[in-house]
């Protein structure tokens, strides 16, 4: 049994497994401890997810007298335990409190829902208004953030390596379209379907961060979690979009293993069939699409992303080659023969996709 209308959620996290991997194998009991705590808590909401879509679990609906159009958001404090949702801290319309994690995590809902309303119309992330919930303070030094198929749940980060998971807001937008994912295309999570599944909420997520900036292509730096790593770490972001394995390059860390072509495609059993690492390239592709047009990603490019993942086409075990094919396909069918369709052909040859 599937919930939400036959689509079955995923347990998707922002940091990957192999991040967490190496941080638990490190020396240093501060670092490895945490790692090794959020990983056991992972596997755990890993399988609650999976129970879940099997024995079913509530559908999830607007309030009765919800405005169409309006976010409906509730925030919770789980209190550095790891019950859910856990306190309920803020409603839709009351005013910021004393907590800066609440009032981030307030904030980032709302931009996520604007930028799917004012660029695509789309009315929440299900497009029928469903409410954004979301929790903060999870279980103690947690070190991730994700969607479990009906919320949000931010960790508070050890401090060590990773900072508070509300201050990225892209973070809280690439983790919020999964949900998108889920109610739309609903991309298995393993190999190239679940990285281009990673990839649309890298491409999506960043979109989220350039409308709140008001930036454009040029603009914008195109790095995922810019601010989330703790000082210590050498490293700017989790991935860089523009140039993909350049993220970091950390002791303890390690290299970021993102390629940008399919010249370095990775093959791995490891975190769900590499999803975190492989969708380095259909970002590259993306960001080169963005920067080519210029102007606002969100509009052309984004657009164009926002057609396929939507249009019904894109099948849930798709390959990058048939998403690639979809984007030249959703390209020509609202540009014609444009700009933007050419761009869209440089895009997936430079990375080396093949477009059918």
């Amino acid at each position: 049994m599937t919930t939400h209308g036959g689509y079955e959620p995923v347990f998707c996290t922002v940091v990957p497994p192999h991040v967490l991997d190496k941080l638990a194998q490190a020396e240093d009991s501060t670092l490895a401890d945490p790692a090794r705590r959020t990983l056991e808590r992972d596997a755990y909401e890993r399988t609650h997810r999976r129970l879940t879509t099997v024995v079913g679990a509530p559908s999830i609906t607007a309030p009765v007298g919800a405005e169409p159009g309006k976010p409906h958001r509730t925030l919770y404090d789980a209190r550095h335990r790891t019950d859910l949702p856990g306190k309920k801290v803020r409603a839709e319309g009351s005013d910021p409190g004393k907590d800066a994690t609440v009032n981030r995590a307030y904030a980032g809902l709302g931009a996520t829902f604007d930028l799917y309303l004012k660029a695509y119309e789309r009315d929440s992330i299900d497009g029928n208004g469903l409410p954004l919930d979301a929790t903060v303070h999870y279980d103690e030094n947690y070190n991730n953030a994700f969607w479990n198929g009906e919320q949000m749940v931010f960790g508070d980060g050890d401090g060590e390596i990773f900072l508070d998971f509300t201050i990225p807001i892209d973070v809280i937008g690439h983790e919020l379209t999964h949900g998108v994912t889920q109610y739309t295309a609903n991309l298995t999570y393993f190999g190239q379907p679940g990285a281009l599944n990673e990839s649309m909420s890298d491409v999506f997520g960043s979109l989220i961060k350039q409308h709140t900036l008001g930036q454009t292509a040029a603009e914008a730096d195109w790095l995922i979690g810019a601010g989330l790593l703790a000082p210590r770490v050498t490293g700017s972001a989790l991935r860089s979009m523009k140039a993909p394995g350049t993220a970091y390059d950390d002791d303890v860390l390690g290299k970021d293993p993102q390629p940008a072509t399919m010249d370095d495609f990775v093959r791995t059993g490891r975190d769900n069939g590499g999803v975190h690492i492989n969708s380095g390239i259909p970002n590259h592709a993306f960001y080169i699409v963005a920067t080519t047009l210029g102007g606002h990603a969100w509009e052309r490019a984004g657009q164009i992303w926002y057609d396929v993942l939507t249009g019904g086409q894109l099948k849930k075990d798709a390959l990058f080659t048939d998403f690639a094919t979809l984007t030249v396909a959703a390209a020509k069918d609202r540009y014609k023969d444009g700009e933007e369709l050419q761009a869209v052909l440089k895009a997936w040859e430079q990375v080396g996709v093949r477009t059918s």
